[in-house]
C-alpha cells in the first residue's frame, strides 16, 4: 500500500509553512514535549491538518532542524559561493564567502538552540539524533559541493573526494561556532575572523592543483 502522500497545492504550502513557523517557536519554547494541539493552535490550523502534513511530532521537528539549518546557507552566503569559480583573486573571494556564511550562523541562534533541544532529548527520544545527524551538515551539502565542484572543474582546486572536503570546510568554518554555543559561549570576533582566513587558507593550500 502507497503511503498516504502529504496535502500539496498552494493553499496546503502556506499552511506548512505555518505549521513549521509554530513548531519552531513552540519547540524553542517549551522544547520538544510541547503538545500538537498547542502548535496547531498557533499555526491557526486542527491538529489533524498537523498530522495530514507531516505524519508524527519526529517528522514535524525533522522539517523545523531541517529549515533552521537550510538558513544560514540562504541569500548572500550562497551568492558569494557561487561566484568563486569566476573570482581574479581566489582567496579574497573565498574569504568573503566565508565571512558571510559564518555570520549567517552566529547571527542565527535558532540552530545553536535546536541543536541543544537534539542534544537534551535525545535520551528520551532517540529518533531526535537521527534525525540532526540525517539533516545537520549534509543538508548544505548542495550549495557547498556546488561551489567545489566548480572549483575543481575550472582546474583551481583538485579535490578527489567532495565529501571529506566538504566536512572539512564546515569543521574550519563552521562547527567551532556550533561546538562553542553547545557550552553556552562563543567565538569572539577577532577570533572569529583569524578562524576564517586561517582555515581558508588550509583548505586552499591543502587543495591546490599540483603544481601550481
Amino acid at each position: 500500500m502507497n503511503a498516504k502522500q502529504p496535502p500539496a497545492g498552494p493553499r496546503a504550502e502556506a499552511k506548512r509553512l505555518a505549521i513549521v513557523g509554530a513548531a519552531r517557536t513552540a519547540f524553542l519554547r517549551e522544547g520538544f514535549g510541547v503538545g500538537m494541539d498547542v502548535i496547531a493552535a498557533e499555526a491557526g490550523v486542527s491538529k489533524v491538518t498537523v498530522y495530514n502534513h507531516f505524519g508524527s511530532k519526529e517528522a514535524l521537528f525533522t522539517a523545523v532542524i531541517t529549515g533552521a539549518l537550510d538558513e544560514p546557507l540562504g541569500g548572500a552566503p550562497t551568492a558569494a559561493l557561487t561566484g568563486l569559480a569566476d573570482a581574479a583573486d581566489l582567496r579574497t573571494a573565498f574569504v568573503d564567502a566565508a565571512r558571510a556564511w559564518v555570520a549567517a550562523v552566529r547571527g542565527n541562534t535558532d540552530v545553536a538552540a535546536l541543536r541543544n533541544l537534539v542534544a537534551a532529548e535525545q535520551h528520551r527520544f532517540p529518533e531526535l539524533g537521527t534525525a540532526w545527524q540525517g539533516h545537520g551538515p549534509e543538508g548544505h551539502h548542495p550549495a557547498v559541493a556546488d561551489a567545489l565542484r566548480r572549483l575543481t572543474e575550472r582546474g583551481r582546486l583538485d579535490i578527489p573526494d567532495l565529501e571529506t572536503a566538504i566536512v572539512q570546510l564546515y569543521a574550519l568554518l563552521v562547527f567551532p561556532h556550533l561546538v562553542f554555543s553547545s557550552y553556552g559561549t562563543a567565538v569572539d570576533d577577532t577570533a572569529t575572523d583569524r578562524l576564517i582566513t586561517s582555515g581558508v587558507d588550509m583548505f586552499l593550500s591543502h587543495y591546490a592543483p599540483k603544481g601550481a
